[in-house]
């Protein structure tokens, strides 16, 4: 049976700020629980960065006790020491959610900038307009960062959704022939049948 709310963390990974961001879904209500950043710039050890995130994973979900942990996948750039460093930050905050038994779900960025905009070269102002407008809250964040996460995690909420609709069995015609024919009804009524 389904918790209800059902908490969603949204992480947007970063080797010098980790955004985070929660949100419940209570039927047909969404809001926001919580968003910020975990500044990593003041380390300059790497493996230290990868603990506090680890850390900040493991306290948000001891603290929330999300549903599932929806991640923001790394776009491809040009510096491949950053794009290692960036999937590191990503896979420590993966096994962080799998060692709390969540499913981890990654998105491209894009994809997240669709599911809440509309539009899949959404501006980051253009993301936050519509979460304020979604989540109905006014305050002004001091990094994108988090705010980015929130999308993250509104974005699985809604392919989540979509999920449901498009998995759930419909009566197509041929399932209703195959259970509403002649066959199906001698078969289920053989003393009904007359030969």
């Amino acid at each position: 049976m389904q918790q209800h709310p059902r908490i969603i963390l949204g992480i947007d990974p970063g080797t010098l700020v980790m955004g985070y961001g929660l949100i419940a879904v209570d039927k047909n209500s969404i809001s926001l629980v919580e968003m910020g950043v975990l500044q990593l710039a003041k380390k300059q050890d790497h493996a230290e960065r990868l603990e506090l995130i680890f850390r900040k994973m493991e306290m948000l979900m001891r603290t929330h006790n999300p549903a599932a942990v929806a991640i923001e996948a790394p776009f491809f750039g040009k510096n491949v020491q950053s794009m290692l460093k960036l999937g590191r930050a990503q896979g420590v905050a993966i096994a962080a959610a799998m060692m709390h038994g969540l499913p981890a779900v990654e998105y491209a960025p894009r994809k997240i900038k669709q599911s809440v905009t509309g539009r899949g070269n959404a501006t980051k102002e253009q993301v936050w307009q519509m979460l304020q407008h979604t989540l109905r809250f006014e305050e002004d964040p001091r990094f994108m960062d988090a705010t980015d996460a929130v999308a993250v995690a509104l974005c699985h909420h809604y392919q989540s959704r979509l999920e449901q609709v498009t998995t759930t069995p419909a009566k197509t015609p041929a399932a209703r022939k195959k259970t509403g024919s002649w066959a199906a009804f001698a078969a289920a009524n053989p003393g009904r049948v007359k030969k």
